[in-house]
């Protein structure tokens, strides 16, 4: 059976990480083969690119070189790992992919949404999730959060918040483009909520697919 490739998205500090543990336990019990990773990285070359990507020493690299690392980094974790769990029918659970590109690269950048989903449609010759979770949460929230666990700031976290108020109006876009695929979820509640939230838009979804 060909596994499903469901990926959670969301602004700095909207906690997707927290989500991912919870459901990647969620499917153990109800009985499925699972297996959670992150973009950039997930893949011995691939967490290699994400060091270069996310330096916070890197501050001028220019935003296509930043865009085509992503994607780089993109190709190499979609064949080390995320396809070959697919083939063998895992759900695979993966912590950002194609769609932080659009926003960040393609919106926030100013490189252009369309622009940057060739490039990647290009480096993962058009795979895409069966699901896109998008944890909402106005970036002002999420950066306070941030500063508030005390977790060490990577080079985006450090940008301005008028960039982090565009990729959050980037993802709107995203989520207006895609509506199928992506669906969200209210992240300014508490964490219990937001899981409960999570499990009841995935009930559906399975429903749905017939599993």
């Amino acid at each position: 059976m060909e596994g499903l490739f469901i990926t959670f998205e969301g602004c700095e500090g909207s906690g997707k990480t927290t989500l991912i543990a919870k459901i990647e336990k969620y499917f153990v019990s109800s009985g499925y083969k699972v297996i959670k990773t992150r973009e950039p990285g997930g893949s011995k070359i691939a967490e290699e690119i994400r060091k270069i990507i996310l330096d916070v020493n890197n501050t001028d690299m220019d935003e296509i070189t930043e865009a085509l690392l992503y994607a780089a980094s993109r190709r190499q974790h979609l064949v080390e790992k995320v396809i070959p769990y697919l083939s063998q029918g895992y759900i695979v659970l993966c912590d950002r992919f194609l769609d932080s590109s659009l926003a960040y690269q393609g919106y926030a950048r100013g490189i252009g949404i369309d622009k940057v989903y060739d490039i990647n449609m290009n480096a993962t010759e058009g795979l895409l999730p069966n699901l896109t979770i998008y944890i909402d949460l106005k970036p002002e929230i999420g950066l306070k959060r941030i500063k508030d666990n005390n977790r060490n700031q990577n080079r985006l976290d450090k940008e301005t918040i008028n960039f982090h108020n565009k990729v959050y109006q980037g993802y709107s876009i995203i989520m207006d483009k895609f509506p199928k695929r992506v669906k969200s979820i209210n992240g300014d509640q508490t964490p219990d909520l937001v899981y409960k939230d999570c499990v009841k838009l995935l009930d559906t979804f399975l429903k749905e697919r017939g599993m």
